[in-house]
């Protein structure tokens, strides 16, 4: 069944979204983390501040995400992480990312960035081994996917702030949770 609207572009969908300067973004986020470092000192508790936070947005943007892509309900987990690619990173990052690498039930994926705009400015010191810098990104995927009946893991490959050739994040679909609407009969 074809959708009832066609979703808009990603560079659409980037242009039609509210957005705060690019470098403001940046630097509050690297201020946030800086402190998160300050205040819990353990680099494994931060990585899990930064995944929780990302989650608790990934289940607000979610909302904002259909009211303003008009993409109908995806069939699977290979279209929606498609989709999740090409638009939504578009939408609130400004850049697209490549899936790649699925298993052979399509059940675990690769989201491939090779530009990532929260790392401008970011070199990691040697005090800081461990940390998963971008870890809010994986947390907003976790969120989000939840929000829409996917129960998912999320966890980083690769790091170009740790010499890799480019972002990766590795997604695996646990379970599929069907929608439950309670039907009440009063006749």
């Amino acid at each position: 069944m074809p959708p009832l609207t066609a979703p808009k572009s990603g560079d659409a969908l980037f242009a039609s979204v509210d957005r705060v300067n690019a470098e403001l973004f940046t630097l509050t986020y690297g201020a946030i983390v800086r402190q998160l470092l300050t205040d819990l000192e353990e680099v494994e508790e931060v990585n899990k501040q930064l995944d929780q936070m990302g989650y608790n947005i990934g289940t607000r943007l979610v909302d904002e995400f259909l009211a303003k892509s008009n993409v109908s309900r995806c069939v699977d987990f290979k279209e929606t992480a498609d989709v999740i690619a090409k638009l939504g990173f578009k939408m609130f990052l400004g850049v697209t990312a490549t899936v790649t690498n699925w298993d052979a039930e399509g059940t675990s994926c690769s989201f491939v960035l090779e530009d990532n705009p929260l790392v401008d400015f970011v070199e990691l010191p040697d005090t800081c081994q461990g940390l998963q810098y971008c870890n809010v990104l994986s947390g907003v995927i976790r969120g989000a996917l939840e929000m829409v009946s996917m129960k998912t893991e999320v966890t980083w490959v690769r790091d170009m702030l740790r010499g890799d050739d480019a972002y990766e994040m590795r997604v695996k679909l646990i379970k599929q949770v069907p929608e439950e609407y309670p039907y009440k009969d009063d006749d």
